[in-house]
C-alpha cells in the first residue's frame, strides 16, 4: 500500500471511522431460528434465479457443493443430506441505464436451507434460517413461518427452486 493510503487508513482509525467498519466485516451474525449462520456462502455456486413478481423481488438461490452436484445431476427430490440452499432476496429496481432491466436494489435478506434428515426430522428434513437486512439480523420467528411458506412445494422436497439448466 502506498504511504498516503497507510496515512488515511491510519487518520480514519484515530478518529475511529475505520475500527468500527473493519471490526463489523469481521463479527459473524448470531444464529437464527438456531442454525448457525453458514459462513463463506458468498463464494458459493449459483443455481438459479427466481423473480417474484407479488413483491418486486429478486432472488439468486446459491448452493454448497453437494447442493450444486445434485441440482447439476437432477438428484433433487429428495435434496441429499448436507446439502445447503442460501435465496439472497434484493428488491428489484429499475436500471438507470436500461429502463427495460431490473437489478438488484436494497438486500432484503438472506435464507438457508440445511438438509439433514434426521436433525432436521421434525421440519420435514430441514433446517430453516433468515438473516435480515445488511446487518443480517438474526429472523427467529421460528420454522412454522418458513414451513407454512413453503408447504405449496412439498411435493418438491419442500424446495421452490427450480435449478437451471446449463450447457455441457
Amino acid at each position: 500500500m502506498h504511504s498516503f493510503s497507510w496515512y488515511v487508513m491510519l487518520m480514519l482509525m484515530l478518529i475511529g471511522v475505520a475500527t468500527p467498519l473493519a471490526h463489523a466485516a469481521e463479527t459473524t451474525p448470531a444464529p437464527s431460528n438456531g442454525i448457525d449462520y453458514p459462513k463463506g456462502w458468498q463464494d458459493w455456486r449459483a443455481i438459479s434465479v427466481s423473480h417474484r413478481a407479488d413483491n418486486n423481488t429478486i432472488r439468486l438461490i446459491l448452493g454448497n457443493d453437494v447442493a450444486v452436484k445434485a441440482a447439476r445431476t437432477g438428484k433433487t427430490n429428495p435434496w441429499p443430506d448436507g446439502a445447503i440452499l442460501g435465496k439472497i432476496v434484493w428488491k428489484a429496481v429499475q436500471m438507470d441505464n436500461w429502463k427495460d432491466a431490473n437489478v438488484p436494489g436494497n438486500l432484503l435478506h438472506a435464507e438457508f436451507m440445511l438438509k439433514d434428515s434426521k436433525k432436521y426430522a421434525e421440519s420435514y428434513g430441514w433446517g430453516w434460517g433468515r438473516w435480515l437486512g445488511l446487518e443480517q439480523k438474526p429472523f427467529d420467528q421460528g420454522a412454522t413461518s418458513c414451513i407454512d411458506c413453503h408447504t405449496p412445494v412439498k411435493d418438491r422436497d419442500w424446495v421452490f427452486t427450480q435449478p437451471a439448466v446449463l450447457p455441457r
